[in-house]
This record gives structure tokens, C-alpha cells and sequence, in this order.
């Protein structure tokens, strides 16, 4: 066989190689993949997808059998008060002390990075709240926002501002649960805001010295701001998460009250599901909770993201 014949059988084969080394790669891929794939639907998509199947029945905890009921938990949710009361509580929780958490975080991160002595401890000491209980901690607020022997009444009334029973009182007790969780989250943003810090050159300082921005307001405008977009993307959307997940001190300290001045969506959900065994309702509601999470999430990132530095 002449080469000019063989060309075209060499060619063919060399296709057909080419295919089954493909093939290989793929199927080899998959089998290193299966794992996490296998464990992403187990402990994510695959409970997502049956709440959803669940909210669009009938089923009551501990009930034999269950009916399709389409949309009727949505259409009962958007006559009952209860859900937009929550609904209402949750996103002015979550305004109060996102905000609130985030630029506290960095400040005292900004803080703590200037001074040039006890930097360890202090980041062990902001760091703390994030590792305490916080069903111990809410305890310890719950004394401290006491209407008479608490601290926070005493060291108003010591300089003259007027004081209440923050917890029980429906214009206080969603902010007081707010200063808590506010608490907690700030040593953790002021961890994550450090390591933006360290990651900023100090060549763009002294640029910006050179362009004669001498003061500390000029540095932190001109160089420590934009180029903290990529963290600060990280910590609002972590800390507007957490805030949408806030149970615990509403459980332990005000359970809901007074008159549902504090019934967060999460709340609400447990109380559907296990107080009342109503669990196609509460899928209901927690499918309205994803759905809060991920829009805000999107935000996040579209407002965000945009506005960002990344190197």
C-alpha cells in the first residue's frame, strides 16, 4: 500500500483513538465527581427538590397518607398575618444589623490593624462572641437587658436616658434580639475584614502618599476602600445569610412575643412544623425562606460584585 493510501486509514484511526481517549477522560471524570455529586443531592438539592414536593400537599406529621393540593399552602400564606408579620420582622432584623455588624467589623479590624501593640489579643478578644454558645451568651443578654437589675437599664438611667423592658416591649425587643446577633457577627467580619487588610500592597499606600494622600482618611478612600470590594462582597452576603437565620435568641428569650413582635420567618417555620405538625405549610414557608436567601444573594453579588476590585 502506497503512503498516500495508507493516509486516510492512519487518519481514521487516529480519530477513533482520539474518540476513545475522550470517552476515558469523561468517564474517569465522572468517577471522581460521583462522590461530590452524590453527596451535593443527598445533603442539598435532593431535600431542597422533597420540600418542594412537600409544600404542594396536604401532609401533616405522623399522618398516613397525604393529597396534592397544588398551590393552596402558597394562597394560605398570602391571607395569613402571622406570615407577613414574620415576613416584616425578619427583613427589619436583618436591615438593623447587617448594616450595623458589617461596618463594625471593619472598623474594628482597621483598629486592630493600625495599632502596632496587643494585636493578638484583641483579635482574640472581638473573636470570642463567634466561638461562645449563643444560647449560653442569650441567657447572659437576657440579665443584662432585665428591666431593673440589667446593665443596660442601669447605665441608662445613670445618665439620665429613659429605660424599658426590652425584651417585652413589642417597639424594643426585635432590636434588642438585633444588638445580639450584631454581637456575634462582628468578630467574625473583623477576621475576615483583617485578612483583606493583608492582602492590600503596601505599594498602593505609598503611591498614594506620593499623589499626596497624606491622611488617614485619604489612604482608607483612595486605597483600603476599593480595594477591600472583594471581602466586603464576602461579609455582607455571609452576614445577611446568618441574620436571615436567626432562631436561637428568639426561641430562648422572647419566643416569638409580645404579640408576635419578634415571629421571625425561621421561627415561624418551626413552629408550623413542630409546635402544630402542620409540615406541608411550614414546606411552604421554608420554600419562601429559600427564596428570600438566594433573591438577596443575587443582589448581593449584581450591586456588589460590580463595585468590586479584584486583583
Amino acid at each position: 500500500m502506497s503512503e498516500a493510501a495508507a493516509l486516510p486509514t492512519l487518519a481514521r484511526s487516529s480519530g477513533r483513538r482520539a474518540r476513545a481517549g475522550a470517552q476515558a477522560e469523561a468517564v474517569a471524570a465522572w468517577v471522581l465527581a460521583w462522590p461530590a455529586v452524590a453527596l451535593m443531592w443527598l445533603m442539598l438539592l435532593g431535600p431542597a427538590v422533597v420540600v418542594i414536593l412537600l409544600s404542594l400537599t396536604d401532609w401533616t406529621f405522623g399522618a398516613p397518607a397525604m393529597a396534592w393540593v397544588g398551590w393552596a399552602n402558597y394562597i394560605e400564606l398570602w391571607g395569613d398575618r402571622v406570615f407577613w408579620t414574620s415576613l416584616r420582622n425578619t427583613l427589619v432584623y436583618v436591615g438593623f444589623s447587617v448594616p450595623s455588624a458589617v461596618f463594625l467589623g471593619l472598623g474594628v479590624a482597621l483598629l486592630i490593624e493600625a495599632g502596632n501593640a496587643l494585636k493578638g489579643f484583641y483579635r482574640t478578644l472581638f473573636f470570642l462572641p463567634v466561638t461562645a454558645t449563643l444560647l449560653a451568651m442569650a441567657l447572659v443578654f437576657q440579665f443584662a437587658f432585665h428591666p431593673t437589675a440589667g446593665l443596660v437599664n442601669q447605665a441608662f438611667a445613670a445618665v439620665g436616658l429613659p429605660t424599658t423592658d426590652w425584651l417585652k416591649n413589642p417597639d424594643t425587643a426585635l432590636y434588642a434580639l438585633g444588638v445580639i446577633g450584631i454581637w456575634q457577627a462582628v468578630g467574625l467580619n473583623m477576621v475576615l475584614f483583617l485578612a483583606g487588610l493583608k492582602a492590600i500592597p503596601q505599594d498602593l499606600y505609598e503611591a498614594a502618599a506620593v499623589d499626596g494622600a497624606d491622611s488617614a482618611w485619604e489612604r482608607f478612600r483612595r486605597v483600603t476602600w476599593p480595594m477591600l470590594g472583594p471581602a466586603m462582597v464576602f461579609v455582607v452576603t455571609i452576614t445577611a445569610i446568618r441574620s436571615f437565620q436567626v432562631f436561637d435568641t428568639v426561641a430562648v428569650l422572647t419566643d416569638g412575643g409580645p404579640n408576635k413582635a419578634t415571629s421571625v420567618l425561621l421561627y415561624q417555620m418551626y413552629q408550623e412544623g413542630f409546635s402544630f405538625l402542620r409540615s406541608a405549610y411550614a414546606a411552604a414557608l421554608t420554600c419562601i425562606f429559600l427564596a428570600f436567601v438566594l433573591l438577596l444573594t443575587w443582589l448581593q453579588t449584581q450591586l456588589l460584585d460590580k463595585r468590586a476590585h479584584y486583583a
